[in-house]
Order: C-alpha cells, then structure tokens, then sequence
C-alpha cells in the first residue's frame, strides 16, 4: 500500500513499536495496516469421502476448486457453505479446515477447507459453473489445474489425510 485509503495521501514507513516499520499517513496522523481480500475455498467430498468435486468455472479449460469471496458479516465457515449452496446446489454437513495462502495476484487470503456434501447431485448448479464433475482421488489429483493454487490446497489435503474427523457438523441456524 502506497497511498493513504483515506485521503490519498503518499504514505512513509513509521516505527511503531512492536510492530516495526508500519505505513504512515501525515495528513491524517495514523498508521496504516495491510488491507486484502478474504475468500474460501473448498475441497468438495461426496459423504463416502471416496469423490471429490471439480469444476469448470468462466470459461477457463482447467478443473478448479469452488471458491468464493467471505462476506461482510459472515464467518469462512458460513462462507465455504454458503458458496458451495449458491454454485452447486449442494448442502454441506461437515467441514474443516486446512490451510491458508495469500494469493498475491488479487491481494486475497485464501483460506481452505474439506467439506462433505449430503448428496453428489448436480441438478441444482447455477450459470456460474461451467462444468462440475465428481472424480475418484487420484482422478482429481491428476485432473485439477496443474501451477495453481487450487492444485497445491488439493495436494495439501490429500498429503494430510483425505478423511473428514473430526469435523465441523453444520446445523441450520
């Protein structure tokens, strides 16, 4: 961050003790601490935990994880259920979460979970997907999109355990 977001103003790096060299606005007198983006992303499982679910997502070629933005108000548990509700039609019953990457390319943390959905039927898939597929674990391993985040979260899971206990059980609130 260069310029204050509040008055636009050329920032200069401060000490503020214990937490080092900060961005500094003079016009306004204060500190300016790092703002980003938070978003989910999730690991789709079919309750067998044998499946997981890929997609195919504005326009792009290569198979991706669901993801989406957290909203205001809402936690990035609330967050990962509501995205996969709202893009695949489908109700998560457990999630948990696994790890987190800063996406420097749209200034967004990403934090990433397992989660297991009551059923593998697609039928209610919004125009924000393009394509939705259910892979075994090596199938999905082989076919998401190679470099990318979504491959390294996959990896990450895979690598730790592809089983979902304990988890998160969601309840309707």
């Amino acid at each position: 961050m260069n310029y204050c977001m509040e008055c636009g103003t050329e920032l200069e790096a401060k000490h503020l003790e214990n937490e080092g060299n900060i961005p500094y606005c003079n016009s306004c007198e204060g500190y300016r601490f790092p703002v980003f983006n938070t978003a989910v992303s999730m690991v789709i499982l079919n309750k067998k935990q044998d499946k997981i679910l890929l997609i195919k997502q504005y326009g792009g070629a290569d198979y991706i994880l669901c993801a989406g933005y957290v909203n205001k108000g809402e936690n990035a548990e609330q967050a990962a259920a509501r995205e996969i509700a709202e893009e695949l039609g489908l109700q998560t019953v457990g999630l948990r979460y696994n790890k987190s990457e800063y996406f420097e390319k749209n200034n967004t943390l990403m934090l990433n979970f397992s989660c297991t959905v009551a059923s593998e039927c697609l039928d209610g898939m919004t125009d924000e997907v393009d394509q939705a597929e259910w892979f075994s674990i090596e199938a999905a391993r082989a076919n998401i999109k190679k470099g990318s985040l979504a491959q390294r979260f996959l990896g990450n899971y895979l690598e730790k355990s592809h089983r979902l206990e304990p988890c998160t059980v969601l309840k309707d609130s």
